[in-house]
């Protein structure tokens, strides 16, 4: 299991600073929609120098010229881009063609995705299929559940990351699921101790997934 550090809703300079205090706790850090909307994805560079060992996403959420929006994110030192799984079969083929060839890393959002237009979209091995509440919808009631009724409903999806209000409490109960990455924001991010924080997380993190081996 890793854990996914969602930087958002900051200044660039903030975002840098994060960056480099989280980065040792992390193992993705990403820089936030609201980000890439702000600064662009030339920002995106600065993080990743920021990063150290730690891969960097850009949370694009691309809907349409995918091929354009992937080099672009990836030229700009990217490890891993979101293109949203709500768009066309040819926007995520070509996001996919773009990212195997850069060998880099899609992540698909399927934010909205009803279960019918997730059966369409399976078919990418590498990519990483991301079960994500949105912020507006508020935190997961049972992301541990919500990942297992997915393996359930589509065993041959191998990468899982889930995003959306994911807490302690939360990720303690992930056991079971085990998905491959958890994705946290603002239980991180926004305390005033963010490292600590962090810590507290991978810690939990590690003892989790011993229950679940």
């Amino acid at each position: 299991m890793k854990l996914q550090i969602a930087i958002d809703r900051v200044s660039l300079e903030q975002a840098e600073l994060l960056t480099r205090k989280l980065a040792p706790h992390a193992d993705i850090i990403e820089a936030g929609t609201s980000l890439i909307k702000d600064y662009g994805f030339q920002a995106l560079e600065r993080l990743k120098a920021a990063a150290g060992a730690a891969k960097l996403l850009g949370d694009a959420k691309t809907i349409d010229e995918g091929a354009y929006e992937f080099r672009q994110g990836y030229k700009h030192k990217a490890d891993l881009l979101t293109v949203m799984g709500a768009s066309s079969v040819e926007t995520l083929q070509t996001c996919y063609a773009v990212a195997e060839a850069s060998r880099t890393e899609m992540m698909i959002d399927l934010l909205e995705c009803t279960p019918e237009k997730v059966a369409q979209i399976i078919h990418f091995p590498n990519a990483i299929y991301c079960l994500h509440t949105s912020v507006d919808q508020g935190a997961s009631a049972n992301p541990n559940q919500e990942v297992l009724a997915f393996k359930k409903a589509f065993p041959t999806v191998q990468r899982i990351a889930i995003a959306g209000g994911i807490n302690l409490q939360t990720l303690a109960g992930m056991a079971e699921a085990d998905p491959e990455i958890v994705i946290v924001g603002s239980a991180i991010v926004k305390k005033e101790d963010p490292v600590s924080a962090a810590k507290q997380f991978r810690k939990v993190m590690q003892e989790t997934c011993k229950y679940s081996m």
